[in-house]
């Protein structure tokens, strides 16, 4: 077997590693595109508290709060809770003004989302006991509610025991503004139609997403704990460690406003790069642990769950990428053997560019596929918006490859408050 031949089976053998890891999204986006979980209704309503973290938030707090009290359930068993977390505006006055318990918290020093959600429900502890309530919704303030939204969380939260998490459709409410929200709300929807939705039919824990989530008090007993740049992550790698089970209701629906401009989305993708590091670093061997730890020794019960969410964490496009690396390093010794140094170059880039044009046409018609599916939740977008989006989609996935690799280099990724300016309302947003 010559050189060449032997850097070309290397290079296989990573590939088929690299695709048996990873096999298994191909079959959550396959599951999630036919099918979908339903719950049983009920008619049992519960006691729900409403936590919204809130920074600067005046223009799109009271929007938020009114989706909330025009949704069908009995509003008897919502409470409303907003932390004005180092507001400079009047965002805690407006929460106030209608009708919600409003918490201020000012440390210049604590500026993430986490510690805001840690500070709030520390005071709702002490103030108003957080086993007086079944669960907790979590809602960012630009965020709006379809008026069935808690009812169906309801539901699912019921038909799976109440001590679990239920997280949710997310969609944007401004989804047509340019072709950078467009492509935020493709990625996000991609997120719930072709991973969320099978891994829920599959009886797989899926993971939260930032906002738009139900959590069972028994979870919080002892505070919220994760304050790092991305806490959602740190959330459900915590909960698939603690055989919590998360799961997916497609039926309720939220809205969230998606960054305009390429300086914004540039610096939060940034920030999610160095958040998702983090939590790889800090929860990746507690789960490769866990994997093979016995159940009668503590290991856990839902063995997939903690094989995906171990791999959801891991750094895939760094990883992707670093294939072609390895490739070229292998075949950088080729000329010293008396190869071809620039017929060897060539076939490399030859093979890379055939690999990047097949990233690019799968990831458009997963885009296609994915907005004739999801259709009937997308509105008010112009066509030629939604054609660009989706020529442009794979672009948007692939920058996580750059960004993954800077934030390896950047010790201080800041948190920095993402401006929210579409004061829009639900009424508007579900007009045809």
């Amino acid at each position: 077997m010559s050189y060449l031949q032997i850097v070309d089976l290397v290079f296989l053998i990573i590939t088929i590693l690299f695709t048996l890891l990873t096999i298994h999204y191909v079959i959550f986006a396959i599951v999630g595109l036919f099918a979908k979980k339903k719950f049983a209704k009920t008619e049992k309503k519960l006691k729900y508290g409403i936590v919204v973290s809130a920074r600067n938030e005046e223009e799109v707090i009271a929007n938020l709060i009114d989706s909330i009290k025009k949704n069908k359930y009995p509003q008897e068993n919502l409470q409303i809770f907003v932390v004005a977390h180092n507001c400079t505006d009047n965002t805690a006055q407006i929460a106030r003004d209608n009708g919600a318990i409003v918490y201020e918290y000012h440390n210049s020093n604590e500026k993430t989302k986490g510690y805001a959600l840690k500070f709030l429900f520390d005071r709702i502890k002490d103030d108003y006991g957080v086993e007086n309530y079944d669960g907790f919704f979590v809602f960012d303030s630009d965020n709006l509610l379809t008026e069935n939204y808690i009812d169906t969380m309801n539901d699912a939260f019921i038909a799976n025991g109440n001590n679990c998490v239920i997280t949710s459709f997310r969609n944007s409410k401004n989804f047509g503004s340019n072709l950078i929200s467009a492509m935020y709300g493709l990625f996000f929807m991609q997120g719930c139609r072709y991973e969320m939705r099978g891994r829920t039919v599959l009886g797989c824990s899926t993971r939260v997403s930032g906002t738009g989530f139900l959590i069972s008090s028994d979870i919080l007993v002892n505070g919220w704990p994760y304050v790092t740049l991305t806490e959602d992550w740190e959330f459900t790698a915590d909960r698939i460690l603690d055989g919590t089970r998360i799961i997916y209701c497609d039926e309720a629906e939220f809205f969230d406003e998606q960054p305009t401009k390429v300086k914004i989305m540039l610096r939060q993708r940034l920030r999610w790069a160095k958040g998702h590091l983090l939590v790889c670093l800090t929860r990746y061997a507690k789960l490769v642990k866990n994997f093979f730890r016995p159940k009668r020794k503590g290991g856990s019960e839902h063995k997939f769950s903690t094989y995906d969410i171990s791999v959801n964490i891991l750094p895939l496009p760094v990883l992707s990428l670093s294939m072609f690396v390895v490739q070229a390093v292998l075949l950088a010794f080729a000329p010293l053997l008396g190869y071809s140094a620039a017929t060897i170059w060539l076939n490399w880039a030859i093979d890379f560019a055939k690999s990047v044009a097949w990233y690019y046409v799968i990831m458009v018609l997963a885009g296609i596929i994915l907005i004739i599916a999801e259709h009937k939740r997308i509105k008010h977008v112009n066509f030629f918006v939604m054609l660009g989006a989706i020529l442009l989609w794979p672009l948007f996935l692939f920058i996580s490859i750059p960004l993954e690799f800077l934030c390896i280099f950047i010790k201080n990724v800041g948190w920095k408050t993402i401006p929210h300016k579409h004061a829009t309302t639900i009424e508007n947003i579900k007009k045809s």
